[in-house]
């Protein structure tokens, strides 16, 4: 029996990238369906799993992806308020690469530090990325610095956080000039930088005078690069007393991540793969 994957994507052309993975990952038949939205969910579903008896359901899975990460969890939610008993399937959610490029970055730092405890900064922490990053991060035992360009912003994110984690909240933070990035990087060990393509956050001078920074991840590949002076492809290169790593260099974990995962779908019919659930598999691939 077949391996079939059903592709819903907020986006109108569903994703190119997301189907190559899934393909090369054991997925041999795609259904790829764009512009969902989550009151089409249902009837998408149900054609898949009524179609095969029960205990053949883990040939069976789905894949929400697209750019809209706020549409897609909406989405997931409606894919799984479809199923019913056993009539269910495995499904991923990684809409714009958010929560494998998280999982990654935070498994990375991790490489080189002992989480628990640790002084994190999440640059551009109120986007997709830079959110399920200082989650992950709190699960980690981490204390969490969450940055963005608007206090009043960040304030809203941390306490939405915490409300998800229930453990702990990020401390928000406005950072907009060279004066408040540097104050704000005071007693931090692990910098992940999450922001816009294109918009360096943290000059040089500013990241090489962080007297207590150890890791530096940039998960901007379009320059100029979020954290300046890190190339896209460095991977744990060594800058003085800083471990760096670029946009490529964590994408090499990325990608492993995203691939396990996919696989991991057809193994059970009753998976959900968000944030935490892929970053554990991440974790499983550390050994």
């Amino acid at each position: 029996m077949k391996n079939i994957l059903l592709q819903l994507d907020t986006d109108v052309q569903p994703s190119t990238f997301d189907s190559v993975v899934a393909i090369d990952s054991g997925a041999e038949v795609m259904f790829r369906h764009g512009g969902v939205t989550p009151d089409q969910a249902a009837g998408l579903v149900h054609g898949l799993i009524f179609t095969r008896a029960p205990s053949k359901l883990n040939h069976s899975a789905i894949y929400v992806g697209g750019s809209n990460v706020d549409g897609a969890e909406k989405l997931l939610k409606s894919v799984t308020q479809s199923f019913y008993g056993p009539m269910r399937v495995s499904v991923m959610l990684d809409a714009n690469g958010a929560n494998t490029t998280a999982s990654a970055a935070v498994i990375c730092g991790g490489r080189h530090l002992n989480l628990e405890g640790a002084n994190a900064l999440v640059l551009g922490g109120t986007g997709p990325v830079g959110q399920r990053a200082a989650r992950l991060l709190i699960r980690a035992g981490a204390n969490v610095r969450l940055a963005s360009r608007s206090l009043e912003k960040a304030t809203a994110i941390c306490k939405q956080i915490a409300d998800d984690v229930q453990i702990g909240s990020p401390e928000p933070l406005a950072a907009s000039d060279d004066a408040s990035v540097a104050s704000a990087l005071e007693g931090v060990q692990l910098l992940i930088a999450a922001g816009a393509a294109g918009v360096t956050l943290v000059p040089e001078e500013v990241r090489r005078q962080a007297a207590d920074l150890k890791v530096a991840i940039d998960l901007n590949a379009v320059p100029p690069v979020g954290l300046e002076g890190i190339g896209s492809q460095d991977k744990a290169a060594e800058q003085g007393s800083q471990i760096c790593y670029g946009a490529i260099g964590v994408g090499v974990t990325k990608m492993a991540i995203h691939r396990a995962a996919i696989e991991c779908l057809f193994s059970r019919n009753d998976l959900v793969l968000n944030a935490e659930e892929i970053y554990a598999l991440g974790m499983d691939l550390e050994g």
